[in-house]
């Protein structure tokens, strides 16, 4: 039987989420270079893939952090995943407060002493993930975990999660992902010598160096 991070590896590069681009690398929101790019928020037009991601994260949430009194999920992408996951009241975290109305960084309602799990799509450096846990730890409320769809592995983030003590659980992730790739012939071998100089330092990664 396969593994839930084989599992969904194998759903996201049917569907194309997975992008290799060694020649014309994409840049991430850290500025960061990257011949790779897991571009998740297509499960969102395949209605039962959506479903089995809304199951797993279910899933997870309720196997790893047991009670729980919230969900909140980071803007953008993980509002959809994070929204229908659970039967629990539901927020989700701006990455900048709004700029009219009531200027809100978290939209919804905790209330303080909530016990939250907080819902990603993806996790690179962690930055923008870590932002929304101190925002809700900043309204009163308790982060007991979080929940992503897809994270990258980089130490960095490892290091980041671990110091803001906070239990981080996948559904896939970079490793998984990138066997699958090979094994049903979506990236060649000769790709892997690439994505390997770029894990190693992606943040001083520059294409054809």
């Amino acid at each position: 039987m396969k593994n839930l991070e084989r599992l969904f590896a194998e759903k996201l590069l049917k569907i194309k989420a997975i992008k290799l681009q060694p020649a014309n690398p994409f840049t991430w929101a850290s500025g960061w270079k990257s011949p790779f790019y897991c571009d998740n928020r297509k499960t969102l037009s395949y209605p039962s893939l959506r479903s089995f991601v809304k199951f797993e994260i279910t899933r997870l949430v309720l196997e790893r952090f047991g009670q729980v009194d919230a969900i909140a999920g980071v803007a953008t992408g993980a509002i959809p995943q994070g929204a229908y996951a659970l039967n629990l009241p539901f927020v989700y975290v701006r990455s900048t407060p709004k700029d009219h109305g009531l200027e809100n960084l978290i939209e919804g309602e905790l209330r303080p002493g909530m016990k939250v799990v907080v819902v990603e799509d993806l996790i690179s450096t962690g930055g923008s993930s870590l932002k929304a846990v101190e925002a809700i730890r900043r309204d009163g409320c308790e982060v007991i975990g979080m929940v992503a769809a897809y994270t990258y592995g980089f130490p960095v983030a490892e290091q980041a999660f671990k110091d803001a003590k906070v239990p981080l659980v996948t559904l896939t992730n970079y490793e998984a992902v990138l066997d699958v790739a090979l094994r049903t012939g979506y990236i060649e071998e000769e790709d892997i010598a690439t994505l390997n100089e770029w894990r190693k330092d992606p943040a001083h990664w520059e294409t054809g160096k």
